[in-house]
């Protein structure tokens, strides 16, 4: 089993939330955060690719990390995204998100300048070495070109302080299984890509996913489903979420999606984005007209599932 500080289960990706002018939305992130945990959630991430955290200043996301902390409590898993293009600012990154209250970093392989697989392996063990939260190692090739091969993350497994990998290099499940064969069962293997593959990604190793987080509150039923053995009530639920779930991977507009999705369930007040993120084109707009009236989360339902404390958000 993974080590106990390693989060797994269902880990949603926070959107951060703006003011119309750009500004922080915090009431909006307190909003968010409650929501999450209302709805089952085993951990909270920031500054991923659904939080925009290619936008955000150092400022804020001492901020962000401050603010999720307060209210999620000292016992919520938190992770904080490290995209650092060198091992420098990396490691600037990974002491910053320590320091506000992370329990684990999700890093990024550098990819401007591309690494060698020695170098992958270097800057991963000096990432490591530089606090004392956990490392999640991010295979992501589709956003940073740069490939970890299974054997590479086995490698890897064994340096201290890395203890998961969030596999995201397609097709997620021989990805998994690879991984889980070659690192063995006490490294943790997460999906995401939005949780596009979730039910045979679970079949091949994972223990844990890591989506958007407009939609915690259904994919919890269907994780426990999965964890109890009703896979038909599983699948079920999961090809009812898929034009969601792919809506919410539109190049360039998935940020808007996911904070239209929240607007509209009245979690956020906005669902402003910031360059270079888009506004919804009116063609996604009218698909995910449709894709919400079909799940039932139209803007004449928009109900938000009920706080810690049993009122309605």
């Amino acid at each position: 089993m993974p080590p106990t500080h390693t989060p797994t289960g269902l880990v949603p990706i926070l959107a951060t939330p703006f003011e119309d002018g750009g500004a922080l939305d915090l009431p909006s992130l307190h909003s968010l955060v409650e929501f999450q945990l209302a709805s089952g959630a085993d951990g909270l991430a920031v500054f991923g690719m659904a939080s925009e955290g290619f936008a955000l200043t150092a400022a804020e996301r001492r901020t962000i990390l401050r603010e999720v902390r307060a209210v999620a409590g000292p016992d919520v898993p938190l992770v904080a995204g490290v995209n650092g293009t060198g091992t420098a600012v990396a490691i600037e990154q990974a002491r910053l998100a320590a320091e506000g209250g992370a329990d684990q970093l999700m890093v990024l392989p550098p990819f401007l300048a591309k690494p060698n697989r020695q170098q992958v392996i270097d800057f991963y063990a000096a990432v490591a070495a530089a606090t004392d939260a956990s490392v999640m190692v991010q295979d992501a090739p589709g956003v940073t070109g740069v490939t970890i091969d299974a054997a590479a993350i086995a490698e890897l497994a064994t340096v201290p302080g890395i203890t998961s990998v969030k596999v995201e290099a397609p097709p997620t499940p021989v990805k998994m299984a690879a991984v889980t064969a070659a690192a063995g069962p006490d490294f943790a293997v997460l999906g995401g890509l939005n949780a596009a593959a979730l039910c045979e990604e679970y079949d091949n190793g994972s223990v844990g996913t890591m989506p958007a987080c407009e939609f915690t509150d259904l994919l919890r039923p269907l994780l426990d489903d999965l964890a109890a053995g009703r896979r038909r009530a599983a699948r079920a639920a999961f090809t009812r979420l898929l034009p969601l779930i792919h809506l919410g991977m539109r190049p360039g507009q998935a940020w808007a999606v996911h904070k239209e999705v929240l607007r509209r369930r009245g979690v956020i007040a906005t669902a402003a984005v910031r360059l270079p993120a888009q506004d919804l084109d009116p063609l996604t707009a009218r698909a995910l007209d449709t894709v919400l009236t079909d799940l039932g989360l139209d803007a004449s339902v928009g109900l938000v599932p009920a706080g810690r404390d049993g009122a309605l958000r």
